[in-house]
């Protein structure tokens, strides 16, 4: 049926997830770190070039670990934008440390790298470039700026897999990256993510924080006779179930990012009209940036009563949303961080920004939809949108 709703993601399978948490029980591995899960890392490590890649249970306990390998000590300020995901800085909230928030760029939404460094004090220890739908930030820039200061950098690059910034994997360029594999982003497990640790020697105290604290994987390739506690660790693994999902994923990654990219660019292609009116502004993808079409949105023109079109949208079964409630004007962002300067770009996107049904499987005809009742909605006259 034409009104049949239209999700905004559909967690998809592609074929060998079940077989494989089968064959995982059958080789009687149902905690972390069996095969799947060693399947995982070394994709990860040959993909994007990093020293050591750990699976984890979500990007969250990727950058918890990021914040503790850090040497995060309360007192300690980490630079980020306010437009992200508020595990970015509870990660480092919990470690005591203050998120210090600076504007994104219009462009991309990424931090603005020019604001960068009048944000640093004697008390800032990190820098965390949060890559936007798969976008990169610019990483050069950023690199240089915390090589002048001592500052490590942190790439949460939740939405980044398979992503590039001038050819370089997104999270393998800072010193630490996380990826996620949530059921929302482009290769999925449900829950679970990943730590890429570019830094050599940062591993093996990486292996350590990830098993609670304790030496186990050294004992496990018998390097040790016993293993202990060593240092403050949590239980950051993923089960082996979870792995196996997520290799089925893996193999099949380029597709799925390749059928992503058909979708978005017909968003794309489709929406320029609208564009070129002047109601909307779409994605904009700096040469330097090889994206892996994550997620479509639009920037809708201030004069464009955004809730108006969300409403007029859900009226059509099509469940496009808005993004984050940026946390420098949340209760715990204004609790344990402060925002540096005015963040009239990041307020703006708040306000503006609509993310359209964007999944494996969508049709051309929802597309069609979707850009149909978009256009209807930013032409018509305040109040009155269709």
């Amino acid at each position: 049926m034409s009104d049949k709703p239209i999700p905004f993601n559909w967690p998809h399978v592609v074929g060998k997830e079940l077989a494989y948490i089968t064959e995982a029980q059958k080789l009687g591995q149902l905690a972390g770190d069996g095969t799947f899960t060693k399947r995982c890392q070394d994709w990860v490590e040959q993909r994007t070039g990093c020293s050591k890649a750990l699976l984890t249970h979500s990007c969250t306990a990727a950058l918890e670990m990021a914040a503790l390998l850090a040497n995060v000590e309360p007192g300690d300020e980490v630079i980020m934008p306010s437009f992200t995901f508020v595990s970015t800085a509870n990660a480092f909230v919990l470690r005591g440390a203050r998120p210090v928030f600076v504007d994104v760029r219009p462009d991309t939404l990424n931090i603005d790298e020019h604001l960068i460094e009048a944000a640093i004090t004697p008390h800032t220890r990190a820098i965390v470039a949060v890559h936007y739908a798969g976008v990169a930030c610019e990483m050069d820039a950023i690199i240089e700026i915390a090589c002048r200061h001592n500052l490590i950098v942190v790439e949460d690059a939740a939405q980044g897999v398979l992503a590039r910034y001038k050819g370089q994997s997104l999270g393998n360029i800072g010193h630490l990256g996380a990826y996620s594999f949530h059921e929302t982003k482009n290769v999925i497990s449900g829950e679970g993510g990943c730590l890429l640790v570019r830094d050599p020697a940062l591993i093996a105290r990486a292996e350590i924080i990830r098993e609670k604290g304790t030496d186990r994987n050294r004992f496990f390739r018998g390097e040790v006779d016993k293993y202990t506690w060593q240092d403050v660790g949590s239980s950051f693994l993923p089960g082996e179930l979870i792995a196996a999902f997520l290799w089925a994923q893996l193999e099949v990654a380029d597709t799925i990012t390749q059928r992503r990219m058909t979708h978005w660019e017909y968003y794309h292609a489709r929406l320029a009209e609208l564009e070129t009116e002047g109601r909307l502004r779409r994605p904009i993808i700096p040469a330097a940036c090889q994206h892996n079409a994550h997620l479509y949105y639009v920037m809708l023109s201030p004069e464009i009563d955004r809730q108006a079109v969300l409403d007029a949208l859900k009226r059509n079964n099509m469940a496009a949303l808005f993004h984050y409630v940026p946390l420098h004007s949340s209760p715990a962002g204004q609790r344990y961080g402060r925002a540096h300067g005015m963040l009239p770009v990041t307020d703006l996107a708040a306000r503006q920004l609509i993310r359209l049904p964007l999944f494996i499987g969508i049709t051309e005809a929802q597309q069609d939809r979707v850009i149909e009742t978009l256009t209807a909605a930013t032409r018509s006259k305040p109040g009155h949108a269709k």
